[in-house]
């Protein structure tokens, strides 16, 4: 990148990504990285449990600093996705097949582990293929890396030798935070057992340096002297973190909220390795469906797969770009918002040049800069659930006659991310809007009004019925009967005639839905409402 493309770092879009790229640059900067060098990003997985929603958010963040760094500063870049397999299995998942095979093998490193699935060699190369393949899917540029690959391989071997010579100085860092029991006993070393292949967390009895091993006793009084080096042992998981920030050179890794008092320990300890803590960006969690914490080991919240069930891939990107800082639920019922988010964002962006303005735009992190034009709808997910609910609609072919008369040239051809809109609604809409809608009965000033509005919609021509002339008509019917506010009487039309709390901007709809429709819906309402009136009257 020339220099004259690049941004002035004293006026930053406003967009957290660039926040966080310039916090990354002074980072490089301190450390005096020749120019070609690229900053190294990183992002942790732990596969105990299956790829989740969140790991799937930290590397699309991250990827998103990258972006922003790169504009800043015209500086290459690398991001390795690490995941953490050589740790101990200290749990069964509650969503992995084979759970009593698994429990005969806890305390083993995760590589070490046959795969209760039965597709791969173990139950980390399991997890770390599924990781892959859901990033490979969304484009991400990433580098894999395995601990129990680095550890074996000697990779870390000068960083772990250096962990035997600062050992103590990293015990008293730990130490204060521990119980009594663990304060006893405290290394940042857990050796493998060499018989039971076990993770050993235990009392080291001796510590050289010089020829890289530690001297241990197991449960059973055997004692051993084991390498650190060559994947003999393992970090306990601060140290192991800090121990790869110093042999890596890693110079950004965002993580959660609940990490914070890890990362200032394993920051401590980096220095005193002789490295320089990563910059990062503290997150907030996501929250399920009752508020509780998402845990890749529970399985509670949404998988990427059931998100892009129900939405398409640019619809999670929104979601994960939005104020990262603040605890979010991460439900089902936030999809639709999310994709008519990401549809608002890319019509900005085409309005936008490539200003400030163009760069604090999350489609243009989306899109990784580039929006084409096949990006965008020209009609809303929330319009299309709304059709859908409207014509109890099962295939795309029934919300298809509707656009037409929209726009008589849309097609999947000439609007692809509208098929793919619509493909996704009828699926969203049979899976959680039909089993839930509920008509309520009109009052009698609700009736009063529905019958004016379908009285009026009857007499338009229909040359003039354009969304905008629409639009006046139900505000006109809805201030002529009183309503106050007015919401109210769209709350009325959406509950009465959708079955739904929220809907759409009634103009459009009717344009979409057509106004004879219309009338039919509004009708079919009445009925049920006489109907309902006549029971309660005979009874």
């Amino acid at each position: 990148m020339s220099d004259q493309n690049r941004l002035d770092p004293a006026s930053l879009p406003k967009a957290w990504p660039f926040e966080e790229a310039a916090k990354l640059a002074a980072h490089v900067e301190r450390k005096a990285l020749p120019a070609d060098a690229p900053a190294l990003l990183e992002t942790g997985y732990g596969p105990s449990g299956l790829p989740h929603i969140g790991t799937f958010g930290e590397v699309a963040r991250t990827s998103w600093v990258r972006q922003a760094y790169t504009r800043l500063t015209g500086r290459p870049t690398r991001l390795l996705a690490f995941s953490d397999d050589m740790d101990a299995l200290r749990k069964v998942p509650d969503n992995v097949p084979n759970g009593d095979m698994l429990r005969q093998h806890l305390g083993k490193p995760l590589s070490r582990i046959p795969d209760p699935f039965g597709t791969h060699e173990s139950f980390a190369a399991h997890n770390n293929a599924r990781l892959r393949s859901f990033l490979d899917g969304f484009g991400f540029e990433y580098e894999f890396a395995s601990s129990t690959e680095y550890y074996a391989s000697g990779r870390f071997d000068a960083a772990l030798r250096r962990v035997l010579e600062v050992h103590d100085e990293i015990v008293a860092v730990i130490v204060p935070t521990l119980g009594p029991d663990r304060r006893a006993t405290y290394s940042p070393v857990l050796p493998i057992h060499p018989r039971t292949g076990l993770v050993m967390q235990v009392r080291m009895d001796g510590i050289d340096p010089v020829a890289g091993t530690v001297r241990w006793t197991d449960e059973d009084g055997e004692t051993f002297e084991t390498p650190v080096t060559g994947g003999h042992a393992k970090m306990q998981w601060k140290a192991d973190w800090a121990m790869r920030w110093f042999a890596l050179g890693v110079d950004y890794e965002m993580s959660g909220k609940d990490l914070i008092d890890s990362v200032k320990l394993s920051g401590k300890i980096c220095r005193i390795l002789g490295g320089e803590p990563p910059a990062g960006l503290t997150y907030e969690l996501f929250l399920d469906e009752n508020g509780q914490k998402i845990s890749k080991s529970k399985g509670n919240g949404i998988s990427v797969e059931e998100w892009l069930r129900y939405a398409p891939s640019e619809s999670l990107g929104q979601y994960m770009f939005n104020a990262p800082q603040r605890a979010k639920r991460l439900f089902f019922d936030v999809i639709p918002k999310a994709a008519d988010e990401y549809l608002a964002n890319v019509t900005r962006a085409r309005t936008q040049g490539d200003d400030a303005a163009l760069l604090s735009n999350p489609a243009w992190f989306i899109h990784a800069g580039k929006i084409d034009d096949s990006a965008g709808s020209p009609l809303t997910f929330a319009m299309l659930l709304n059709l859908a609910s409207a014509a109890n609609a099962d295939t795309p072919d029934v919300l298809w006659k509707f656009i037409h008369r929209y726009d008589e040239a849309a097609s999947p051809e000439t609007c692809p991310m509208l098929a793919r809109l619509v493909d996704h609604a009828i699926v969203y809409y049979a899976d959680f809007v039909r089993p839930s809608k509920t008509y309520r009965e009109p009052d009698a000033r609700e009736r009063a009004a529905l019958a004016d509005l379908a009285e009026m919609l009857r007499g338009l021509d229909a040359g003039t019925a354009d969304p905008d002339t629409l639009q006046n008509l139900v505000f006109e019917i809805g201030k002529r009967h009183g309503f106050e506010p007015l919401r109210t009487w769209f709350g009325c039309l959406y509950e009465v005639l959708l079955g739904q709390t929220e809907g759409p901007r009634f103009g459009i709809f009717i344009g979409l839905y057509g106004v004879a429709e219309t009338v039919a819906l509004i009708e079919a309402a009445l009925l049920r409402a006489s109907a309902g009136t006549a029971s309660v009257v005979a009874g």
